[in-house]
């Protein structure tokens, strides 16, 4: 096995403030590195020292990809602990890894968008932010919002609901069972996203709006529990400058990430 420790750092132009990043690849020849490492023993393990999404162009062939953020003067330790399974990972991402550079917004649009004339820059994609963008535009992320793998596997359950409709005043509770399926005790964060099926305004395809992160062991099963209110189904109208929810059809979709969805139930909003 080889475990290769690469990625940025906190250089100008690289993961630096009041400096963009030149190129969504991995600087100092590491992606010819990883390349070449791959061609002589093909076990190998990535452990990406970033704040951000890089170029990956040998995913396909990569066993394993250890996210590893800036974790200072306990990183080594805290990385040893996770390679050699002393400790079972459980960490999510809180953005998504896009496939290509032009998959992002802030990418599919005229240069006022990015990088700005040196005064302005307008965020065009609106709310469609993050993993809303890849929904809306049917851009499949690399690694989604929301993603975490572990060393042992969770099986998700049907939901149940409270109430098939929400009456003003009135909450709405989805529940759903996790097993832990693996032969480790790990933990999992469960992720609840609602959507609109039909608006008047243009609206994301799926919201978080809610996870849990449960500690189960072997065969172990939970419920997990949601509480969905009516404000939660509110928008942003510029027209009233103002929050309103509209009646009709939601749906509530549940799983490990943005991009793995276990189970989905559908509700009402009632008038």
């Amino acid at each position: 096995m080889v475990i290769v420790v690469g990625g940025l750092n906190k250089n100008r132009f690289q993961d630096c403030e009041d400096g963009d990043r030149k190129s969504f690849g991995l600087p100092f020849g590491q992606e010819r590195l990883v390349d070449e490492l791959l061609e002589v023993n093909p076990n190998v393990v990535l452990a990406l020292i970033s704040g951000n999404a890089v170029e990956l162009p040998w995913i396909d062939r990569l066993p394993a990809l250890l996210q590893v953020w800036y974790l200072g003067s306990m990183g080594g330790y805290a990385l040893a602990d996770v390679l050699s399974g002393a400790v079972n990972p459980s960490g999510r991402l809180p953005f998504s890894f896009p496939a290509r550079l032009e998959d992002c917004g802030a990418h599919s649009f005229d240069g006022l968008c990015y990088p700005g004339d040196g005064e302005r820059e307008v965020y065009k994609e609106d709310i469609f932010v993050g993993y809303r963008w890849h929904d809306s535009k049917g851009h499949e992320a690399l690694f989604p919002f929301g993603h975490g793998l572990s060393y042992t596997s969770f099986e998700y359950g049907q939901p149940s609901l409270s109430a098939a409709d929400i009456i003003p005043g009135e909450d709405l509770r989805i529940t759903v069972p996790v097993t832990n399926t693996g032969q480790l005790t790990g933990k999992e964060t469960v992720q609840l996203y609602l959507g609109d099926v039909e608006c008047t305004l243009p609206r994301p395809v799926k919201e978080l709006k809610g996870f849990r992160k449960i500690e189960l062991a072997p065969g172990e099963t939970r419920a997990v529990e949601f509480t969905v209110t009516p404000a939660d189904l509110r928008f942003y109208d510029p027209e009233i400058s103002g929050w309103r929810s509209e009646p009709g059809t939601f749906k509530a979709y549940i799983g490990a990430s943005s991009g793995d969805i276990r189970k989905t139930v559908t509700f009402s909003l009632s008038e």
